[in-house]
């Protein structure tokens, strides 16, 4: 039995991308809280709009008004993060509209309080200056691979939570030898497709924040067994770095971390809605909530 402290705050995908599917699950998961874990709750969702100068990590392809996804996410009381991890901004791209008016729109009246998820020191000082009231997150999109990097990023003040790569989430020893405030600043990433021993994630992310600026570039060629086959969950379950519910009832949350990040924006909401069973709903309840789910009208999960 966990006690009632040790909490898991799961950040979810698809702000932008899977709001359909969040008008559904979250008032299930709010008023049918006997389906789930009592040991998680919902820390944010991300995302980034399609065509976003800053977005970063994935080319984004959600098209919801930002009003209206703010308004289910203050709703719920669940905190909304903006992901604008592009690696290769300049001075010039500061000035972009759309971005600066989607972050003058999160930090008013942000309670819970809203985030971004950033990459870019010099997006990082624009916003620390702008947007005060705008948390920050250091994005995985550093590929952080060496334990004491993480380290230096946890010791930053500026950030609120440090996304480490994922070939750190088994360190255990090292994890566990952090001091209690920077361990309450790790968000691991949990459910990763990518093999560990994958060299190419900083330039396949730099692909990315290429296409997102708008540039002519060619396809990030990835080597990865299996690629042309896409994202499997089922093979990121087999990944020596995953990050499943019984981990972390049984060594995350006892060694004193609080935060998962699911990755998936890029995905299908049918695959995210999978993610939402997995790490969220009980085994003997995961029929009630596809049925709640899948039979809502007003939903295409596929």
């Amino acid at each position: 039995m966990i006690p009632a402290k040790n909490t898991a705050y799961y950040h979810l995908p698809g702000l932008f991308e899977f709001q359909a599917l969040y008008r559904v699950f979250l008032p299930l998961f709010h008023e049918h809280r006997e389906y789930f874990y009592d040991w998680c709750e919902i820390g944010s969702i991300y995302g980034a709009p399609a065509d976003c100068l800053w977005g970063g990590g994935r080319v984004g392809s959600g098209d919801a008004d930002p009003q209206a996804i703010l308004a289910l996410t203050r709703e719920y009381g669940i905190p909304a993060r903006l992901t604008f991890s592009n690696s290769l901004l300049r001075e010039e791209h500061l000035a972009d509209e759309r971005c600066n008016a989607l972050c003058r729109l999160f930090e008013t009246g942000s309670a819970p309080g809203n985030g971004v998820i950033v990459h870019s020191e010099l997006l990082l000082a624009y916003l620390r200056r702008t947007y005060p009231g705008l948390y920050l997150v250091s994005s995985t999109t550093k590929v952080l691979t060496d334990f004491r990097q993480l380290e230096r990023e946890l010791a930053r003040e500026e950030f609120r939570y440090v996304v480490p790569d994922f070939r750190l989430n088994k360190a255990f020893a090292r994890l566990d030898a952090l001091p209690a405030w920077q361990k309450a600043k790790v968000e691991f990433l949990c459910n990763e497709c990518c093999p560990v021993t994958c060299r190419d994630r900083k330039r396949c992310y730099e692909a990315v924040s290429r296409k997102n600026l708008g540039e002519s570039c060619p396809e990030h060629p990835c080597t990865a067994p299996d690629a042309a086959g896409g994202y499997r969950f089922s093979r990121a379950m087999t990944n020596p770095s995953f990050i499943g519910p019984e981990d972390i009832v049984n060594r995350y949350l006892p060694m004193g971390f609080s935060h998962f990040k699911i990755e998936g924006r890029e995905l299908g909401s049918a695959l995210v809605f999978e993610f939402l069973l997995h790490y969220m709903t009980k085994p003997e309840n995961q029929i009630r909530v596809r049925e709640e789910v899948y039979l809502d009208n007003m939903l295409d999960l596929f």
